[in-house]
């Protein structure tokens, strides 16, 4: 048998975890000395310590794990529950990552505010594009909107051009419009650059007509990070006079797996001024 010290040490408890369960009757010790008062248990009482353990882990009350443990649920069937569990506690984490990191991307924004290098701007004429495409309406620009509608585009217009046997097409290029719906909702267009005369079935295929002059500036990193760079672009226009027109867009140059090592350039037309278009 083993001592409370030693059970508690084996089931990866505290004592007072153990003292606890045997008060609300919960766990009981296989033996209680009469004179001592000390606890000792059994080896075969870890299984049921484990079953404890993993349905207080799952969010069940200890009346509720009582009810459950007395009635000898099966392994198969807390294997199950406890599968489902993780695959919530997984979904979790996922979304508060994906939250960290937006809030990191805000913090960015306000420290840099007053201190948008405008170096990192560039203004330049963009060539006319043709597009393989699909379009799809987003609630809002706010990352966790337009992001899966973006991410769920690209895979589907990918899939399709790959079963048409379209090669050799890209980089990317995403451009957005306010949707017809209204109340703030947004039209993301997912292409690929394609070259004249490609085809396939179920795809859209456009031509983005050359843009004279835009200003464009660089984004390093995944895309629901990318809010400091949109707001450099956005400070920088407004501070030189400019006036945005048209659709602003997204030209993926380098997208590996790693998305930290995402290449992006953001592309905002520009409005006709006196002095003739740049240079590509």
């Amino acid at each position: 048998m083993f001592t409370i010290g030693e059970f508690a040490r084996h089931g990866r408890v505290s004592v007072r975890m153990l003292r606890h369960y045997d008060a609300v009757g919960l766990l009981r010790p296989a033996r209680v000395d009469p004179y001592s008062g000390y606890r000792f248990y059994e080896a075969g009482q870890l299984a049921r310590l484990n079953r404890v353990i993993a349905l207080k882990d799952l969010g069940f009350t200890l009346d509720q794990v009582r009810s459950i443990v007395d009635d000898e649920v099966g392994a198969d069937e807390l294997r199950g529950m406890l599968r489902l569990r993780r695959a919530e506690l997984e979904a979790a984490v996922a979304e508060a990552t994906t939250r960290l990191g937006q809030v990191a991307a805000r913090l960015r924004a306000i420290e840099s505010e007053g201190h948008m290098p405008p170096q990192d701007v560039v203004v330049k004429s963009l060539p006319a594009v043709r597009l393989a495409e699909l379009s799809g309406t987003a609630a809002s620009f706010a990352p966790t909107d337009i992001g899966p509608v973006v991410s769920s585009l690209y895979q589907e217009l990918c899939a399709r051009l790959a079963a048409a046997g379209v090669t050799g097409f890209g980089p990317g290029l995403t451009y957005y419009e306010e949707s017809p719906e209204g109340d703030g909702a947004i039209l993301a267009h997912a292409g690929m650059i394609v070259p004249p005369g490609t085809a396939a079935p179920d795809v859209d295929f456009v031509e983005l007509p050359p843009v004279a002059r835009a200003a464009t500036v660089i984004h390093r990193g995944p895309m629901d990070e990318v809010l400091p760079t949109v707001q450099t672009l956005a400070a920088w226009t407004a501070a030189h006079g400019h006036q945005a027109t048209g659709h602003s867009r997204e030209l993926y140059l380098e997208c590996p797996e790693d998305t930290s090592k995402w290449v992006t350039e953001l592309q905002e037309p520009l409005a006709d001024q006196d002095h003739p278009p740049l240079a590509d």
